[in-house]
């Protein structure tokens, strides 16, 4: 499973961030590893560099085997709960269509 982080011009893209947020998607979807060829993630701030309420953006593509990518988005005050909600989303969808599959 590839993992991909973009940031926007808003956004430090540091390594030790990327890493992070890696490890915590590696580690959510790690029972899916072998359906999931790719996630790219996209984060941005949504009103520049001013303060707001839910302004950092994060985008989620999945991408299975054999199947259409599938994308969640969420929105948070912050780039970590920004993640942590997109993570969330991915994984609900993710087992919501290989168990589809299962069931067929």
């Amino acid at each position: 499973m590839i993992i991909q982080i973009n940031t926007d011009k808003n956004i430090s893209g540091e390594k030790r961030t990327e890493d992070f947020f890696t490890s915590q998607i590696e580690e959510a979807l790690k029972r899916f590893e072998s359906h999931i060829t790719r996630i790219e993630v996209h984060l941005k701030d949504e009103n520049g560099k001013k303060d707001g309420f839910n302004d950092i953006s994060c985008l989620i593509e999945a991408r299975l085997e054999g199947r259409q990518p599938i994308a969640v988005t969420n929105q948070a005050e912050t780039m970590d709960l920004a993640l942590t909600g997109a993570i969330h989303k991915i994984k609900t969808a993710v087992e919501s269509i290989l168990g589809k599959l299962k069931k067929h």
